[in-house]
């Protein structure tokens, strides 16, 4: 079972407030799906499909699609792939929240959530789930978004819980602004800061400057020593 957040919400919301589509008892949600599988895609609509209240409205396979659907036609609810072959998901999540700030975003991975998902919620992502998890919890984790609440597991909300009492170490990755993860996912796979800056639009003395930073803040020396804590704790795309 997903566990919720924020259950209680305004009756007059800001996506009310500006005329934006907002779901109602007399239509079903609209779902884009964002995936570069067409497969998956498939068998998420399939899915979908069997149900009363939810319908797929759109498909897309880059972020530079989902970007433009999501500007050309409404919808209720994303579900957003955490790895896509043309922008890394944090940036993704920015673009879609600059352009619909009210549009909930629940990304999908095969990661474990407590890897990513603070990061990726911290960047606006209204949830997070993990595809070893079931049909059912996947229509919950859809609604509960849907309905303006946030969605994480019952092991995530443990996991943040266990965090913040201080009862269990933060990993070293959640000390890194969602800007230095981006760039330390990037690292750790072997990119140059060369590589990096062209990707990023961004100079090289500033990749090189958020290189410092994460060595520092991880204490670590070498990129050697980010692509070994990166595989031990399962964050390479």
């Amino acid at each position: 079972m997903g566990v919720l957040y924020n259950v209680d919400v305004a009756a007059s919301s800001p996506r009310e407030a500006s005329g934006e589509n907002v779901v109602t008892e007399n239509r079903k949600v609209r779902i884009v799906l964002v995936d570069d599988h067409a497969v998956v895609r498939a068998g998420f609509k399939q899915l979908i499909d069997t149900t009363d209240d939810l319908e797929v409205t759109g498909e897309a396979g880059t972020a530079a699609d989902a970007l433009a659907l999501v500007a050309s036609q409404p919808c209720d609810v994303m579900l957003l792939d955490i790895s896509l072959p043309d922008a890394s998901v944090l940036d993704t999540v920015a673009a879609l929240r600059r352009r619909q700030s009210e549009l909930p975003i629940l990304i999908v991975s095969m990661h474990p959530e407590e890897q990513y998902a603070v990061n990726l919620l911290r960047a606006g992502a209204s949830g997070f789930f993990s595809k070893a998890g079931g049909a059912d919890q996947l229509l919950e984790a859809i609604r509960t978004v849907a309905a303006g609440r946030k969605y994480v597991s019952a092991s995530l909300a443990e996991a943040l819980a266990l965090a913040a009492t201080g009862d269990a170490p933060a990993p070293a990755h959640r000390q890194l602004s969602n800007r230095e993860f981006q760039i330390f996912v990037q690292l750790a796979a072997g990119k140059t800061v060369t590589d990096i800056a062209d990707e990023m639009c961004l100079s090289v003395k500033t990749i090189s400057t958020y290189r410092s930073r994460i060595f520092e803040k991880m204490d670590f020396s070498r990129n050697a020593d980010l692509t070994a804590y990166a595989l031990r704790h399962n964050l390479m795309n």
